[in-house]
């Protein structure tokens, strides 16, 4: 029998169905020689640091730095249930072979990996390596199992992230949070994608903005304008001296030119055009992205190729014939798919480009959500596009001379408008209002040299430089994406801050913990943003060091790098940054924090205790002292530890609290909660109706 484990359970619920393996049992299903299972995302992580000694535990800069000697994992309490299952059935007796069918990338290798480790699994493995949830995808894929031994080098890659990760964010965020006595998380990502909105910002904020003026030529049907003027007496004299006057060509030249179809999408031009058309976050285009997969109508989401396989060409027509018939922006409008300008092997990497898939032909596109329509609608317009015509047009330019004043007007005509037909089109489809026109040029007259024009009429016009816009989600995917290119060989295999598959949950991240802020569609660094990357020095916030690791991961996802050298780098790099900053000036350790609200006193240490986003903790991180907001004990009464329940707990040891919730007597009730805060964890009980009811929960 052979043992099947999947990412998520809706994936393994379309495998089984494609295996026939479709009676339910408890965490898994089974049928035809097949047991089919999934995790939960990460079921197994990283140990905590207290695992390795307990003086981890402490937030103290004497404990730094960090370095365990061997790497422990342990089981995540939330998805112990279903890790128990995995280990039961890797164990199972009539269990010969494991099959692994997690997401066919890095972070899906290291999900199967870590959990068949853990559970002390030695039964062979292969590998399902699909790039479609298509039925007949799932079947060729289960034909052509690939060996494990062929994805040894892509685990060792995704252990080296996650154990490069560890130790960057524990080292350097305990490391400034002790000297600032202010929780500073830092990642060994998010940290060098916050410093570049706060690079931005500076310089939003430093421009200066310079006015300048134009003198306009109106003849002819035609706007010719000087060359910045920056007085705008001068720039009125010359519109007066010309005014009524001869303009006479000087000049004309014509250029044809040709733009190409665009590239197919890879998940983060996908985002990055999402958030431009319909606002869409990055996480939030991943998100429609993968339960599009799930429902079979798109191909693999997390790619970094603009590509199909050369083996694809028959696939591709067939699907921009689907899409012709099906989605609604095609209705009426004729397209011979020029399939050769998207098929390209070599430069295809784990997965090919995003496309939609011939499930499409039955799908019912009424029934799916207006979010994942949009996605759709948005991919298969790509595809259509890219197999599209070149766009061609030509370009005019004029020079003319009024009074001995020089003027040059410019203009442009379409000759083929090939592709942009089609996304002319789809954007006139869309009813969300967020597509703005592109501005046209219009085109000149026919124009010669020598040619003149009497009466001209003239005009002053005022301008100003404009300084660096804001980003947005889509121009910080771009910035991210090639962040430390420039200072990067053409040779280098990746680029760049984080993956496609990684980089909307390093700005959800940045935005969760308060670094950044969405205003409209702009992305804003918050006050702690600013200061945070103020103090941090060049080593952890440099996305050029960053996108040369992120290349180094690739290489060793190629065999190309060895895996001990570069966590040998990563380790040197924090003991430096540990011995090299070991304390700050006094007024320093005072910039974070300093109009936070004091909720109370620690019941431990008599130091102050403060709000964060999801939980109260006491200032000295030696103490170790919090109260959770999520806590077991009243997350059980559908009740959250609020601030105003923090500070009755902590000034007088109990609080009453309403609209507690029985399980039991399905009502709500009030009571006092009492802490006891002597363990080495705060533990509750509650008294009512004069009587106390005990609890041992923590």
């Amino acid at each position: 029998m052979q043992l099947v484990i999947t990412e998520k359970p809706s994936v393994a619920k379309s495998i089984a169905e494609v295996l026939h393996a479709t009676e339910h049992k408890n965490g898994y299903l089974q049928g035809n020689g097949y047991l089919v299972s999934w995790c939960v995302g990460h079921l197994v992580e990283l140990a905590s640091a207290d695992i390795y000694r307990e003086e981890w535990r402490k937030w103290a800069y004497e404990t730094l730095p960090i370095i365990p000697d061997v790497w422990q994992y342990q089981v995540k309490e939330n998805t112990r249930k279903q890790y128990e299952i995995l280990k039961g059935l890797f164990h199972n007796p009539e269990v010969t072979e494991v099959i692994c069918a997690t997401d066919a990338g890095r972070e899906g290798e290291l999900i199967f990996r870590l959990v068949y480790e853990q559970a002390g699994c030695r039964k062979p493995f292969k590998r399902l390596w699909i790039s479609s949830m298509e039925e007949k995808a799932i079947e060729d894929g289960f034909r052509n199992l690939r060996e494990s031994r062929e994805y040894d080098d892509l685990y060792q890659s995704a252990v080296c992230r996650s154990v490069a990760d560890w130790l960057v964010g524990i080292n350097a965020t305990r490391l400034f949070t002790v000297l600032y006595r202010h929780k500073l998380t830092v990642g060994r990502v998010q940290t060098p994608t916050l410093a570049m909105l706060v690079d931005r910002e500076q310089s939003i904020t430093d421009f200066k903005k310079e006015q300048y003026f134009l003198a306009h030529l109106l003849c002819g049907g035609m706007d010719a304008v000087t060359e910045r003027i920056n007085d705008k007496n001068k720039a009125e004299q010359i519109a007066g001296a010309c005014r009524n006057g001869q303009a006479l060509v000087m000049y004309v030249s014509r250029e044809e030119k040709a733009v190409n179809p665009p590239k197919l999408y890879d998940l983060t031009t996908l985002q990055r055009e999402a958030n431009r058309l319909f606002g869409f976050t990055a996480q939030q285009t991943l998100d429609y992205t993968q339960s599009l997969y799930e429902k079979k109508l798109v191909t693999y989401p997390r790619t970094d190729s603009q590509f199909l396989t050369e083996d694809m060409g028959q696939t591709a027509g067939n699907i921009a014939g689907v899409i012709k018939k099906n989605i609604s922006f095609m209705q009426g409008i004729s397209h011979e798919p020029k399939v050769e300008k998207v098929l390209n092997s070599k430069k295809v990497s784990d997965h090919h480009a995003i496309i939609p898939t011939m499930e499409l032909a039955k799908a019912d596109l009424d029934k799916i959500p207006g979010g994942e329509m949009q996605i759709l609608s948005l991919i298969a317009q790509r595809l259509i596009c890219a197999t599209g015509e070149k766009h061609i047009y030509e370009t005019v330019k004029a020079e003319l001379s009024c009074n001995g004043i020089m003027f040059t007007a410019t203009g442009k005509s379409i000759l083929q408008n090939g592709w942009k037909t089609y996304e002319e089109q789809f954007k006139k489809s869309l009813k969300s209002g967020n597509s703005k026109a592109e501005k046209e040029e219009t085109p000149l007259p026919q124009l010669s040299e020598g040619m003149t024009f009497e009466q001209v009429e003239t005009k002053v016009s005022e301008h100003f430089t404009a300084p660096p816009k804001h980003f947005t989600e889509d121009t910080l995917l771009s910035a991210m994406e090639h962040a430390g290119s420039e200072q990067m060989n053409d040779e280098v295999e990746r680029k760049g801050l984080g993956t496609p598959a990684t980089r909307a949950a390093i700005i959800e991240k940045l935005v969760e913990k308060g670094f950044v802020e969405r205003k409209n569609k702009q992305m804003f660094p918050t006050d702690d943003g600013i200061k945070l990357i103020t103090v941090l020095p060049e080593v952890v916030k440099s996305p050029k060091l960053t996108a040369e690791w992120e290349n180094d991961l690739t290489l060793i996802a190629k065999g190309e790098k060895s895996a001990d050298t570069f966590l040998a780098g990563i380790e040197e790099l924090v003991s430096d940054l540990v011995h090299t900053y070991h304390e700050v000036e006094e007024n320093g350790k005072h910039m974070f924090g300093s109009d936070r609200e004091v909720i109370g006193k620690c019941p431990k240490c008599g130091g102050n205790v403060y709000e964060s986003k999801s939980n109260f903790y006491c200032e000295n991180r030696a103490c170790d002292f919090a109260l959770f907001k999520n806590n077991k004990y009243f997350a059980s009464m559908r009740k959250e530890l609020n601030k105003s329940i923090a500070q009755a707990l902590l000034n007088k040891g109990e609080a009453k609290v309403s609209g507690l919730y029985s399980q039991k007597k399905d009502s709500t009730f009030s009571a006092v909660i009492h802490m006891d805060a002597s363990g080495k964890y705060p533990q509750f009980s509650m008294t009512f109706d004069n009587k106390k009811q005990k609890s041992n929960q923590k």
